[in-house]
């Protein structure tokens, strides 16, 4: 499987650093004469337009969006790249009429393929045609020596002022948002096709994108964009609203090529290196590293899961077999600056990413795909819902779904929430260690386990494998609202080991939501 490497793709242009110095902090070698934006005739658009012009692509032969200007644009690496500023005089809607300035993104050697950006106002689009003036370079750019019909990269969403942006769209079909902390973490995508297969994994692109802004809802654009790739064409409107948090409506369509082995819808993609749970990997030194710290499922029939995330020995696929999904995401639950030290990149204010369904998905599975690291710069963390039915040909695929980005999962519950997860060997403290013991500690906080004390709930615990040697459950003392489950399990072998944990009152109810985890014994887990 091909993962992005963070460095030479996405953080390369969307962490804050590189959007301070792509805001106009650039150089200021402006070109002489600067028309502004150049646009091209208008046209008639709509999202039934769309539609059609996808399902009609659907049924031509793939062509590959791939820059002619491939060995020019080798030249505009990482930090060429940083040396271009697109000028904010040129962002579209910096005309105080209302909306927020879009700013546009150039080509470089990590992203040659164009993709074409129209501006649509009272159902007519023009589209936005590229030229040089519209970027600040130094003499002797590379980028000098490209003509003036070469497309662009992305494009980003300013706030107001163009002192920081909140969203951007750059590469395949990602796109990101700073979420209510101003601070960029995880990913989102179009489409996943293949993901973790022992074919090479596709990845569809936006090839154009129509961006309507409404006038009167500063905070607001729409995204209109066109799907490609080999397998599947498709047609997306992405209503972006930012208040404290960012909420993203998302309607999809669709149209196969061919048959699809594996198709992700609304795929998550994040970092995860290490925290406290495997301490034995953190070679680095600070605490912790990553972008998210599990993955949180709420599931048809109304159960609460928590999965937190590994860096595995090898690519690891889980899947968790649902119908009628009611959501799921990457979330960052871990907010406390002192578990991190980093103040360059803050992985204390990454947003968490909530995936909710509109109307019934039908039958399918989550899938979550784990890749190894031994460093931050990779998006190790991949996940997305794959329907029952395979997509084939001649299909119609309809989904829609709202996108979160936001400090804490929209639709919390009053169970008691995982806050941490530690590992470490078994057995009683200052008693001899039973060969091969290990501990898995769980604490919780919420409503549910606010108010018990110890004897009033006890931890179910199932094991793929094994037998629980030792287990409770208990208020932790001294430290008001947190309770703490554990257990101890002999460990032999070294498959990974899969385990569920959740604490049941005296009643019978359930009192926490559901906590998953796969050990890998002999792998950095103690």
């Amino acid at each position: 499987m091909v993962h992005p490497n963070r460095r030479d793709t996405l953080l390369t242009m969307l962490s804050a650093i590189a959007a301070g110095a792509l805001s106009g902090m650039g150089p200021a070698a402006a070109a002489e004469a600067d028309p502004g934006l150049v646009f091209g005739p208008a046209a008639p658009f709509s999202f039934d337009d769309l539609k059609a012009l996808a399902e009609a692509n659907a049924k031509k032969p793939w062509v590959s969006g791939r820059s002619p200007y491939g060995a020019i644009l080798d030249k505009i690496d990482y930090d060429n790249f940083q040396s271009i500023a697109f000028r904010k005089a040129d962002a579209l809607w910096a005309d105080n009429k209302g909306g927020n300035p879009i700013q546009l993104f150039h080509l470089g050697k990590y992203f040659q393929e164009p993709c074409q950006i129209y501006a649509v106002e009272n159902g007519k689009a023009r589209e936005i045609l590229y030229r040089q003036t519209y970027f600040d370079m130094p003499p002797g750019h590379p980028a000098h020596q490209l003509p003036d019909d070469i497309g662009f990269s992305g494009f980003r969403v300013e706030a107001p002022s163009q002192k920081t942006d909140w969203l951007a769209f750059l590469g395949a079909s990602y796109f990101r948002s700073s979420g209510p902390l101003d601070q960029y973490g995880p990913s989102a995508r179009g489409l996943a096709i293949d993901t973790a297969m022992p074919t090479a994994e596709e990845f569809p692109r936006f090839s154009a994108f129509w961006l309507e802004r409404v006038l009167g809802q500063e905070g607001r654009v729409i995204v209109y964009a066109l799907l490609d790739s080999p397998s599947v064409t498709g047609a997306y409107r992405i209503d972006c609203v930012k208040t404290k948090e960012v909420v993203m409506d998302i309607d999809s369509v669709l149209y196969p090529r061919k048959p699809i082995g594996r198709l992700g819808i609304a795929p998550l993609t994040s970092m995860y290196w290490y925290s406290e749970t495997v301490r034995r990997t953190a070679i680095d030194w600070r605490p912790e590293i990553h972008d998210s710290d599990g993955l949180a499922i709420w599931s048809g029939n109304g159960e609460r899961i928590w999965r937190p995330l590994n860096d595995p020995p090898r690519v690891m696929t889980n899947s968790f077999l649902d119908a009628d999904i009611r959501g799921f995401g990457l979330l960052q639950r871990d907010r406390d600056f002192d578990h991190y030290q980093d103040d360059g990149v803050f992985y204390d204010r990454r947003p968490s990413i909530w995936v909710e369904p509109k109307g019934k998905w039908g039958k399918g599975q989550v899938q979550l795909v784990e890749l190894p690291t031994n460093t931050e710069i990779d998006d190790n963390i991949v996940v997305y819902w794959v329907p029952e039915k395979q997509a084939q040909p001649g299909d119609t695929i309809e989904l829609s779904y709202r996108l979160f980005w936001v400090e804490d999962e929209p639709y919390p519950s009053d169970l008691g929430r995982v806050v941490s997860s530690y590992v470490g060997v078994g057995g009683i403290p200052g008693q001899p260690r039973p060969p091969g013991a290990v501990r898995f500690v769980v604490d919780f906080r919420g409503p549910k386990v606010d108010a018990l004390v110890r004897g009033d709930a006890k931890p179910e615990v199932s094991l793929s494998r094994g037998a629980v040697s030792l287990a409770d459950a208990y208020p932790v003392v001294g430290r008001p609202g947190l309770y703490r489950a554990f257990f101890d399990t002999i460990v032999t072998g070294s498959d990974p080991l899969d385990m569920r944990l959740f604490v049941r009152d005296k009643t019978g109810a359930a009192v926490t939501e559901t906590w998953l985890y796969q050990y890998f014994p002999n792998w950095g887990n103690s």
